[in-house]
């Protein structure tokens, strides 16, 4: 998986084109995403579900 993800990326392209990562990628978003925007984008998870009950591990790596 990492080897497509690697040539899709030097064309150019995105590891996921899907609206939701699923189990399957988060991996792959752990790999591709910009450290920075994990980051944000956790916070804002934790701003929206602080006590994380809503999809508990299955949304950010």
């Amino acid at each position: 998986m990492a080897i497509v993800e690697s040539i899709v990326a030097d064309l150019g392209g995105s590891f996921s084109a899907e609206h939701g990562i699923g189990l399957d990628k988060r991996g792959s978003m752990a790999r591709r995403k910009d450290a920075v925007a994990l980051d944000v984008m956790r916070a804002i998870k934790a701003a929206l579900d602080p006590q994380g009950i809503m999809n508990p591990g299955k949304v950010l790596p």
